[in-house]
Formats: structure tokens, C-alpha cells, sequence
């Protein structure tokens, strides 16, 4: 399964993260930054595939919630406070916002959308998203690709430690994945108090 799985990613690389970019990102990112440092990708075409990838997400979210605005209302029913905050950071941040969403856990399709939601320029709006997707896959291809080898000691590491491994993935990025809830939930009441 895994020399399949390899043999997948040497053929078809760049087209996998191309989709893989659009729906999520980081993991393909530094995926493919591993294999430019092992010589089955190039560096530059990774970089420019993974953002391209990630600009069309963000594009396809911008123009759903353009075109589409009662699906959008509907599909974020839950999710009002961070629309709200999307519009007030859009509001008072302007361009800056776009640059840096991708970056924002629990707000990555949600900007795009509300964006989306306003008379915001479209060119305007595709110029700035592309420009941050080209940074964002640059700034987690290399270190991916600069510590390759490291990285590949620590997955051959895992591989045989697995019940060490899968725990503390699990933990680690269990905590991640709670900072950042919290941090967001906190960022949204502030920014909602504020509106108050």
C-alpha cells in the first residue's frame, strides 16, 4: 500500500496537490516539500501548483458566496459570529484581511465567503489572493524541503514507534487544534463587544 501510495505521488504529484491545495493545504504542502528534497518534485513548480491550488479555493468560496448568497446565509447559520467578525475585520483591515486568511484557523472559508457577500472588487480581491497563496505555499514548501531529512527521521521514527507516534500526534495536535479554537472564540468576542 505504501510503495502504491509513493508510486501515485511520483506520477501524478503535482495534480494531487493541486486538489489537495484547494481543499485543505498544509499537509500537501509538506508533503511536497519532502519530495522536492528528495528529488521527485521541483521546488519552484511545487511552489507554484500549491499556490495556484490554494488561490483557486479561495477563489471558488469568494464567488459562492458572490452568487450564491442564500446558500451561503444558510450553510453559516451556526457560524454567525464569525461572519460578523469576517465583515468587521474585512471593514476595518481591508486588504491586509485577504492577505493573512489563510493563516486564520476557523476563518479560512468563511473571509472568502463574506468577502464574497460585499460589492468587494473581484479583480481586486483575485490579485490579493493570489500574491498570499504564492507566500503561503512558499513559506511551508521550504521548511519542508530545508529539513527533509530531518523530517524523514522522524517519519521512519514514527513508522516503528508507531504506538508511540499515533498518541502523540494525537495529543499534539489535539492542542493545537484547542489553542486555536479558543483564541478564535476569544478574537470573535472581543471584536463583538466592540461592535456592541
Amino acid at each position: 500500500m505504501e510503495a502504491y501510495l509513493i508510486d501515485l505521488l511520483q506520477h501524478y504529484g503535482y495534480i494531487i496537490l493541486y486538489f489537495w491545495s484547494i481543499f485543505e493545504g498544509e499537509m500537501g504542502l509538506i508533503m511536497a516539500g519532502i519530495m522536492t528534497h528528495t528529488g521527485h518534485m521541483n521546488l519552484y513548480i511545487a511552489i507554484f501548483i500549491g499556490g495556484i491550488g490554494g488561490f483557486s479555493g479561495d477563489q471558488i468560496y469568494f464567488y459562492i458566496g458572490r452568487y450564491n448568497r442564500k446558500y451561503v446565509h444558510k450553510k453559516l447559520k451556526s457560524q454567525r459570529r464569525k461572519l460578523a467578525l469576517a465583515h468587521v475585520l474585512i471593514k476595518n483591515n481591508g486588504w491586509p484581511i485577504i492577505f493573512l486568511q489563510r493563516y486564520m484557523y476557523g476563518l479560512r472559508t468563511v473571509i472568502p465567503m463574506s468577502i464574497g457577500l460585499t460589492r468587494y472588487s473581484a479583480k481586486k480581491f483575485a490579485f490579493i489572493n493570489l500574491l498570499s497563496a504564492w507566500v503561503w505555499a512558499t513559506v511551508t514548501i521550504l521548511p519542508a524541503w530545508y529539513f527533509g531529512e530531518e523530517i524523514l527521521i522522524v517519519i521512519k521514527w514514527a513508522k516503528a514507534h508507531w504506538y508511540l507516534a499515533v498518541p502523540l500526534g494525537l495529543i499534539m495536535g489535539g492542542g493545537i487544534f484547542y489553542y486555536f479554537h479558543i483564541m478564535t472564540e476569544k478574537k470573535i468576542k472581543e471584536k463583538v463587544k466592540k461592535k456592541v
